[in-house]
């Protein structure tokens, strides 16, 4: 017997964009795969205005959903906070604290906060859609991001924490997994949720949070922490995606914290041959064990990697594969020549 209409949904596959039917009897946010590609498809979930189609990512305290604005007619995303912290109020407060520090930055290269709200027991951040994938994903898929992606990328995010900075805003977790793109390849960074304020008063006995393979050392070592820190952390970020790996690979986490304020750093281009010189010294020095040995403004830091990037270009257009190594000029053969 075949199954009435009234007990069928008709959704939109978000991997191969066929119209097909799911049961009804699903209920909100539940799957099925999809009769086509056996992708999963979703039961839509309606928030106010906005429907629920498909989940993009799971994090720590929510999850992400492409969803439509039915008022405005635009797709967005919607990260709805898990049920199991809903009812916590700290949790809920450092929701909405997220919303509130990202809300406050109008720059192309944040994402844009839209609202939060709660619909019955649900809360949820609206906030723009960039659902082309993460420098992560890009890191695992690609094993190195090219020099120019990764150049162009350093370049926008150094603007963007700029201006973060201007609101008095340090963003305390800069990784690969919070630098988004969307459909026009426009890096956009994301979760805002470990954010303080530089005027905030330093609380000694305060947890330090982070992720270890980017953090700063003097973040490690409580000696304080400002924009310095966050530069490293984007540094450290652009070096792995530059390179393949992390910075500092260790087997235990307490070991990569170690290394972070003990091991000197390799520079990229005695890693990779094909890294250019100035690209390599520009990632090392933003990432000096010292704050003040680093770029002292996110503007020098920029400016490095516009002059990288054109030195870059300009090798490309006149036939060089790219600008000569280290190697090249003095005669030395690293260890990925012996």
């Amino acid at each position: 017997m075949q199954p009435s209409s009234k007990s069928l949904k008709m959704v939109t596959c978000p991997h191969c964009s066929a119209r097909v039917f799911i049961t009804g009897s699903l209920g909100p946010l539940e799957e099925a795969p999809c009769t086509k590609c056996n992708g999963t498809l979703m039961m839509p979930m309606q928030l106010r205005q906005f429907e629920l189609r498909s989940k993009i990512a799971s994090g720590g305290m929510g999850t992400v959903y492409r969803a439509w604005d039915t008022t405005l007619g635009r797709e967005v995303a919607v990260k709805l906070m898990q049920a199991e912290f809903a009812s916590d109020e700290s949790s809920v407060n450092a929701f909405a604290a997220e919303a509130r520090a990202c809300a406050q930055l109008n720059h192309t290269n944040i994402i844009h906060i839209y609202t939060f709200d709660q619909e019955g027991s649900h809360k949820y951040l609206v906030m723009e859609l960039a659902d082309a994938g993460s420098l992560d994903s890009r890191i695992e898929e690609q094993k190195r991001v090219s020099e120019l992606d990764v150049l162009d990328t350093g370049i926008k995010l150094t603007s963007a924490l700029s201006t973060a900075l201007k609101h008095g805003l340090l963003h305390l977790d800069i990784k690969p997994g919070n630098i988004l793109f969307n459909s026009d390849g426009e890096p956009k960074l994301v979760d805002f949720g470990l954010a303080r304020r530089t005027d905030a008063e330093k609380d000694d006995y305060a947890p330090v949070f982070g992720t270890p393979y980017y953090i700063a050392p003097e973040r490690v070592q409580q000696t304080g922490e400002s924009f310095l820190s966050d530069l490293y952390s984007l540094a450290g970020t652009l070096f792995h995606a530059l390179v393949g790996h992390v910075p500092f690979e260790a087997p235990t986490v307490e070991e990569v914290v170690s290394a972070q304020v003990h091991t000197a750093l390799t520079p990229a281009h005695l890693m990779a041959p094909d890294i250019t010189v100035p690209t390599s010294d520009a990632l090392c020095r933003a990432m000096a064990k010292t704050p003040k040995e680093r770029f002292q403004s996110y503007e020098e830091f920029r400016m490095a990697l516009e002059a990288a990037r054109s030195q870059l270009l300009i090798s490309q257009l006149s036939g060089q594969q790219t600008p000569p190594t280290v190697a090249e000029k003095t005669g030395v053969r690293g260890w990925w020549r012996r």
